[in-house]
Formats: C-alpha cells, structure tokens, sequence
C-alpha cells in the first residue's frame, strides 16, 4: 500500500545530501506519492505505474456492465411495505362459527313462555332487557352516576340468553357452514329443565324432553355427523350437576348422559373438573359495562374507594345441610362485627343482588366465599367486580373451575383457608387476613381488578371496543381449543 504522507521537502533533500544517498535511493525508500507522480526510468515504477493503469481500466469497465442491481434489495423498501401497512388483518384467523337455526321449542318458545319457567313466579323481568333483567336504578347514589344505566338485577342462570344474542353478533360469525371451523347450538336447556326441577308432579322423561327433541335434530345435521361433535358447542346456563342424573329418581336431567352429548363442548357456570368436554364460565353480574370507558371508570372506582371493614360475608344458613359451614362463618363474622359486614341472605333477600351486597364488597378488603348449595356461588364474581378480595375455603369453588378467565397464581388474587381449621377452632378467619400488610392487600387487589373485564358480560350485542369480556374470553378460547384438537389430533 502505498504511503500519501511522504512528500519530499527542501529540508528533507538537503538532509539527504548530508547524508550522501542517491536521490533514486531515497525515493523509494521513502515510498512518496511524488515517486509515483514524477516521470522516472526506473523499473520497479514502470511497474506500479502498469498496475494502477490496470486498475483504473478494470474499474471503468465493471461500472460500464449491466449488472442485475433489483437482487439487492435496501434493508428496508418503502416501496414494498406499503401493501403491508394497508393490508386488512384477518381477524377470524382462530376461528369462524355458525349459529344453528333451531326449532323455535328449543329456544324462542321458552324465552316466550317465562311466566311458566319457575312454579313460585313469573320469570319475565328476569329474562328482559336481553336477558340481563331489570335495571337497577336504586343503584344511584352507590356507584357513579353515569353508569348506573349499566347495572341489571340480573339473574344468575341466564348465560345461554346472553350467549345467544352475542353470538348472533360476532364478527367471526358465518353464514355458510362450509366455511366454519366451529358451530354453536343455541338451545336453552337450563330455562327448559327449570320449569321441572321443582315440580312434585314432574318426571324424569319430562326433565329430559327438551334435550332429546335437540339431539334428534342435531343427529340429522350434516356437519354434526361430520365431526360427531367434536366442533359443536352449546351453553348450559345451569351448574353442571343439574344435567347428570343417573337414576330417573334423582335430581335433574340427564342431558349430558344422553347419547349424542359426549363430544359436545359445554360452557357452565359450574363445571365437572374432570370432564374435559365441560368449560366453567363466570356467572353473571350486574354490571353490563356499554363501552370501553365504563370498564376503565369503574376499575378505577373500585380501585380509590375508601374501604373500612376487613371483610365481609353475603349469604345465609342452610339448616338442612348438617354442619353448615355457612352457618358457622355468619357467626364467625357476627362476632368480629367491628371487622367483618353481614349481609344476610336468608330467603330472596340476595335474589339476583341487591344494593347491600355490592355495597358491603365496596366496603370491604376481603369477602368470605364458602361454596354455596354447589361448590360454586355467583357471590364470587359479585364479590371480585366489587373490588374486594375473595377468601376460598374449598378449592373446587374457583381455582379448578375457570383457568381461563382467573390469574394462573391463585395467591396473587385471593386468600385460601382450611375449612377444617377454621371448623376446629385452630384458624381465626380475622387473624388470617389480618397478616396481611397494605402493601400485600393494594397488590392483591390490583390482580383482581386488572381482571374484572374478564368477569363481565358486555352490554352492546357485538361487544366493547377493544376489551374483551367473559363472552370473547370464551369464544377465544373454543375457537383455539377446537384448532388444537385438528393440530394434534387429540380425539378418541
């Protein structure tokens, strides 16, 4: 390589001369531009001159071809990238579903016929408004007044409406089965078997009429003989166990028993945790949430409200059930009044809420949450709307019921006691949860309201926004559960 710093000067030369060196000597020693720019007879710069030559030539020449320059493409192409930023997002890539028609007797002509649904009332209030019920006007004055119009005394065994009208609205919803990868059977089987469950007079062949007249529909459809079920599902509004009569003598139908039903993918609010076909899906609430903001207002509502009791109890005593755990935390908590709120539920006081109940989980830090007449309770989810933390004393009531919908670490939500400590005297309820510092408690709570979206069910018929609510967290998750059964082939 040649040198571009050694350029001879008159000191320099008159060194050299001091020094007695030929002047050709010290021009290549000194390997100066100017021995390459000045003419000379020597050999060795005839020959560097002879490469630069070549050099310059062979430059020329490259630069003079037509080389292919589109294969090297800049890191980034402006151009390219246009169709991408404008192109629309497939947004049923997970999943696309088509509603059955069915018969008006499995669905329309039972919402018709609410005045006979029950043998004590009439259930039409309930099942108004979309299935969310009444509005809870006397609401006003607890909760903020521009979203008292999103509060309902609903009722807790109205999913399969909801789930009904949602879906009808959803924007992977198809019109042509050939295109779907999932169908859902509107069929409301819990309002049906209500009327019977009961009934002195009913029987077993009536508690399981409406599902059969389904099944023998169902049997005909083409796609369901395709799959034999494995992509159907359907909503039961009821728990689990009032569908899983094993003797005709027994409580409830057997609809889940019947033939035709094994493959069918159900969505409960309590489910069987060892059968993989049932889904547990939150229960009903009050608060029908009309948009995005009313989910924010309310998260943050709860979230600074000034709470003065460390926890609280809703229910009531069930006399017939022999060492009532129920009976023993009401009186538990009656005396620890300056700690614990009562909000007694004996008869219908509680029927489908009342003011008292959010009121007392507004108050509270924690609220109690033994199981109810089954191991779940609608109570839990009223509770965690509320803001408050929930206390379990059975691990079915929650934490094996609705992993799709709660925190995977049941302590970062909620606070779990041995029932039978408490039973023999060894744990105070009281002192549990007074060991935990603020800190832990505003951490705590912070889990269950960042998950409250996850526990609503959404006013507007094709949902909010941008939040998702318990109806998309369940479809989500069909839609996935269903691909993955064709990814593995996970069937038998």
């Amino acid at each position: 390589m040649l040198s571009h710093s050694g350029i001879p000067t008159p000191e320099t030369l008159s060194s050299n001369k001091k020094h007695n060196k030929p002047p050709e000597l010290l021009s290549l020693k000194s390997n100066s531009l100017n021995s390459v720019l000045l003419p000379s007879n020597h050999p060795r710069t005839c020959l560097l001159l002879a490469i630069l030559s070549l050099q310059v030539i062979l430059l020329l020449t490259l630069r003079s071809l037509p080389f292919p320059r589109h294969h090297f493409a800049p890191p980034f192409d402006a151009a390219a990238s246009v169709p991408i930023a404008i192109e629309k997002t497939d947004q049923c890539c997970s999943g696309r579903v088509f509603v059955y028609d069915l018969p008006g007797a499995l669905n329309r002509e039972i919402l018709a016929s609410c005045d006979n649904l029950n043998p004590w009332s009439s259930r039409c209030d309930a099942l108004s408004n979309q299935g969310f019920g009444q509005r809870a006007t006397a609401l006003s004055g607890l909760v903020p007044e521009n979203l008292v119009p999103a509060w309902y005394w609903t009722d807790q065994f109205v999913s399969e409406v909801i789930f009904h009208n949602r879906i009808m609205n959803h924007k992977c919803r198809v019109m042509e089965p050939e295109s779907a990868t999932a169908f859902y059977i509107p069929f409301y089987v819990g309002l049906a078997v209500g009327k019977y469950l009961w009934s002195n007079t009913s029987t077993a062949k009536d508690r399981d009429h409406h599902c059969e007249v389904m099944l023998k529909w169902l049997h005909d459809q083409p796609y369901y003989q395709r799959s034999n079920g494995w992509d159907h599902f359907m909503t039961m509004g009821r728990i689990t166990w009032d569908f899983r009569r094993s003797k005709d003598k027994d409580w409830g139908s057997s609809c889940i028993y019947l033939p035709g039903m094994r493959n069918i993918t159900r969505l409960l609010i309590e489910r069987n945790p060892w059968d993989y076909f049932d889904i547990g899906v939150p229960y009903p609430t009050g608060f029908h949430p009309r948009s995005d903001s009313d989910v924010v207002e309310w998260q943050s509502f709860v979230r600074n409200r000034n709470r003065t009791t460390l926890f609280s109890f809703a229910g009531a005593t069930r006399g017939a059930i022999r060492n009532d755990f129920r009976g023993l935390l009401l009186s538990h908590c009656r005396n620890e009044s300056d700690a614990c709120r009562v909000v007694n539920c004996a008869g219908s006081r509680c029927s489908n809420g009342t003011s008292a109940i959010l009121e007392g989980f507004l108050d509270s830090d924690f609220c109690l949450q033994p199981r109810g007449d089954s191991f779940t309770r609608r109570s839990i989810f009223d509770c965690m709307v509320a803001g408050s933390i929930p206390v379990f004393f059975w691990k079915r009531t929650a934490y094996f019921q609705y992993e799709w919908f709660l925190p995977s670490q049941p302590g970062s939500y909620s606070v779990y006691i041995d029932r039978n400590a408490v039973k023999n005297g060894t744990a105070s309820v009281r002192q549990v949860l007074e060991k935990y510092s603020k800190e832990e408690v505003s951490k705590m709570r912070e889990k269950v309201i960042e998950f409250i979206p996850k526990f609503l069910y959404a006013e507007p018929q094709e949902g909010l926004e941008t939040v998702k609510d318990a109806f998309d967290i369940a479809i989500d998750g069909v839609f996935r559960r269903f691909k993955e059964q064709e990814e593995w082939g996970f069937k038998w």
